[in-house]
Formats: structure tokens, sequence, C-alpha cells
């Protein structure tokens, strides 16, 4: 799926969190957060999966995929060996991709957290990948995060997570824009003292200030009667 500019530029400004609330499947494990907090990511999946200790398919995709792509990485579950460090992240970034995500650890911390190049991981290892040819593959549906991903679905992570975008995007990326402009109503509003405690369809004080196990016997009581 390709991404004007513009769409990318909208789903910059909203935060993954709000599409959360719409979605029920396609959320990434809550271990794979950015480096930094301040980093945030959108674009469309590059997938690679790299098995035993052999990270070439990543040299590979950094120079194949378009442009603007997110390099989502499947670990074939390895969390002991780190495949992207801070050469490999400028290397990415050199080639134009939007960022990396990892369902593993990457390793060089500081300078990665120094850098603006949007790099998620599930956390960091002194022992890395090399380069041997021997495995992995890439442009194929993959799991990361227990989130299938599949080519061309598109990414959004932030400080939050990270999450996979229905491919009908639309509906959601207005729903978050609505979300974000009615959240900063209600930041206002918090601020001068307001309690948000209640909806149209559910009271919480009369909720849990209401006599349950008393109600109960009522309705026993009047059932008795008939």
């Amino acid at each position: 799926m390709e991404l004007s500019q513009e769409i990318r530029d909208r789903f910059m400004k909203v935060e993954p969190a709000a599409i959360g609330h719409k979605i029920s499947n396609g959320f990434m494990h809550p271990s794979i957060k950015p480096v930094s907090d301040t980093m945030k990511v959108v674009g469309t999946a590059y997938t690679v999966r790299l098995t035993q200790r052999d990270s070439s398919a990543l040299y590979y995709a950094i120079q194949k995929a378009p442009k603007g792509s997110v390099v989502v990485v499947d670990r074939a579950g390895d969390h002991t060996f780190a495949c992207v460090g801070e050469f490999f992240a400028e290397m990415a970034r050199g080639c134009g991709m939007a960022g990396i995500i990892i369902d593993g650890p990457a390793t060089d911390k500081l300078a990665l957290k120094q850098s603006d190049f949007p790099v998620f991981c599930t956390g960091f290892s002194p022992v890395t990948t090399n380069v041997t040819g021997t495995s992995g593959e890439v442009e194929i549906p993959i799991e990361c995060g227990g989130a299938v991903v599949n080519p061309g679905d598109i990414i959004l992570g932030d400080a939050d997570g990270v999450i996979v975008v229905p491919s009908d995007y639309m509906p959601y990326l207005e729903f978050a824009e609505q979300k974000a402009a009615e959240e900063a109503v209600k930041r206002e509003q918090l601020r001068q003292g307001m309690i948000y405690n209640r909806r149209e369809d559910f009271d919480v004080v009369k909720f849990f200030e209401y006599n349950v196990p008393a109600a109960i016997n009522q309705l026993k009581k009047d059932k008795c009667q008939y």
C-alpha cells in the first residue's frame, strides 16, 4: 500500500493508542518499545524474517525496500542476538527507511538513544548477529510481537507501542483525529476540576454506592411472590 505524504503527516499527528480503542487485533506486544520515548514512526511494512544468527536479509531489505518503508523484523523466537545497532540504523536512514521494528533486542543503546532514527525493540544485548548469507526471508507474512504483519501493511508506533493499522485505514485515522481534538478540550476541562466519571448509560458513583446484595434479595422476594 502506498501512503501519500499528506496521509503520513496526518498519521504522525495521532497516537496509536487512539486507534487501539477501535481494534481487537493487530497490536504488537507491549515489550516492543522505541529506544527513545520521543521516537515515532509511520510507514508501510517491508517484512524480514531472520533465523539463526544470520542478518544478511536485513542488508538486502534496506537496499530493496521503497523509501519511507518501516522494516519489520521477525526474529523467529530469538531474544539473545541483536540484529540492529548504531551503524545499521544509520545505513537504514541513508537508504530512506522510516524506521525499524524488531521482535528482539538491538545493541548500541546509548548511540541509538541519541539518534532520532526510530528503532523499536524488546531490549538490548551485547551479542550480535553476523552476515553469513545462510538464511533469512523478505517480503513474506511474518509475526512480530504477536501481530501478523503482511508486506505493505501500515505500521504506526510511538512511546506506547506499535500497531498494524487495518487496511481500510481512513475511518481509523479520522476517528483518531477526532479523538485528538476532543482530548484537547478534555485536558482543559480536567485542569479546571472536571471529574470524568459519568456517561449517558453509566454512572460510576451510583454503581459503586448501590446496595447490590439488598437489590438481589429484593428480586428474590419479588420472584417468590409469583
